[in-house]
C-alpha cells in the first residue's frame, strides 16, 4: 500500500470522528474526492433536474474529471485535516 493510500485510509476513519458534522459543501467535496480516488472519472448519465442531491453529487464528482487517484486521495486527506483543525 502506498503512502497516499495509507493516509487516505486513515482520513476515512478520521472523518467519522469529526467533532462537528461538515457543511454541505464540504460533504459534497468529500464525496467527490472519495469517488474520484476510488472509482476514477464519473460515468453514466447526469441525474434529472428533480434529483437535487444526485445532481449535486454528480456535478461535484464530474468537476474532478482527469484528477489522478493519488491526487484525489491527497486532496481528501488535506480536506479532512482542515476540517479537524477548525
Amino acid at each position: 500500500m502506498s503512502d497516499a493510500e495509507t493516509a487516505f485510509n486513515a482520513a476515512l476513519a478520521e472523518v467519522e470522528e469529526l467533532p462537528e458534522r461538515p457543511g454541505n459543501e464540504d460533504l459534497l467535496q468529500l464525496y467527490a474526492l472519495y469517488k474520484q480516488a476510488t472509482a476514477g472519472d464519473v460515468a453514466g448519465k447526469r441525474p434529472g433536474m428533480m434529483d437535487f442531491v444526485g445532481r449535486a453529487k454528480y456535478d461535484a464528482w464530474a468537476a474532478l474529471a482527469g484528477t489522478s487517484s493519488d491526487d484525489a486521495m491527497q486532496s481528501y486527506v488535506d480536506l479532512v485535516e482542515g476540517l479537524k483543525a477548525g
